[in-house]
């Protein structure tokens, strides 16, 4: 179990390093100023938005780390007891891939302030988050009729709390993504519709690696960590 988790934790620390290092050097805009014989690029300072999320993130990468630690402790004892794993979590793992790499194509469509491309990546990749917590919720809608309550064991407690907890981030994302369309629309400033398309791109990139950590403590028995068997529900 403990090897497991550490090899978890080096996953996430790879993954969120390089979504910061990835945002560290990318602006939002770049301003043009004239010098005394040319002009030269002037980068502008970094966002007050961008540092405010990179704060939230560590807050919840906090908040998950205290969930996975409480597991770990209740793990190992000797009435755990795992559910039946959900067939739907495939699909919806893979949902969710697909919203993380529509924001990224949406990026690069606004860096190239190409509005019809950036409009139709934030659609695919809304519809795509949809779907996975769409997906989310039937997978509980499974449990409760085959029995598997919240209160029926450690287990399926955790289960819940872990996908409740990552389905109220994913909604939180929303909001942005929304505020993102919605500023599109608008046909507001080419470097703020950028900016928010960019941190959106980040924390979806985020939400996947939180829900890659998440899905391998739900399904990974060869680690010793799952909370679902191998039998399938």
């Amino acid at each position: 179990m403990t090897i497991g988790l550490v090899f978890l934790t080096v996953a996430m620390a790879v993954i969120v390093g390089w979504l910061f290092r990835q945002t560290l050097h990318v602006q939002p805009w770049e301003a043009q100023a004239a010098l005394s014989e040319g002009s030269a690029v002037a980068t502008a300072p970094r966002p007050a938005a961008r540092t405010a999320l990179w704060v939230f993130l560590g807050v919840a990468t906090s908040l998950f780390v205290l969930f996975v630690s409480a597991y770990a402790m209740r793990l190992g004892l000797a009435d755990w007891s795992p559910l039946p794993r959900p067939r739907l979590l495939v699909l919806n793992t893979a949902l969710l891939v697909g919203a993380s790499l529509a924001m990224q194509w949406t990026v690069r469509a606004a860096r190239e302030a190409d509005a019809p491309r950036v409009q139709r990546g934030l659609a695919a990749s809304g519809v795509l988050t949809l779907g996975f917590l769409a997906g989310q919720l039937y997978v509980w809608k499974q449990l409760n009729v085959a029995g598997y309550l919240v209160a029926t064991s450690a287990a399926t407690s955790f289960f819940y709390l872990f996908t409740a907890v990552h389905g109220l981030h994913v909604l939180g994302g929303l909001v942005a993504w929304l505020r993102a369309v919605l500023r599109l629309r608008r046909g507001d400033d080419p470097a703020r519709v950028r900016l928010g398309v960019e941190l959106c791109a980040t924390y979806w990139h985020y939400l996947l690696a939180v829900w890659v950590g998440l899905y391998a403590l739900i399904v990974s028995s060869e680690l010793g960590l799952a909370i679902c068997s191998s039998a399938p529900l």
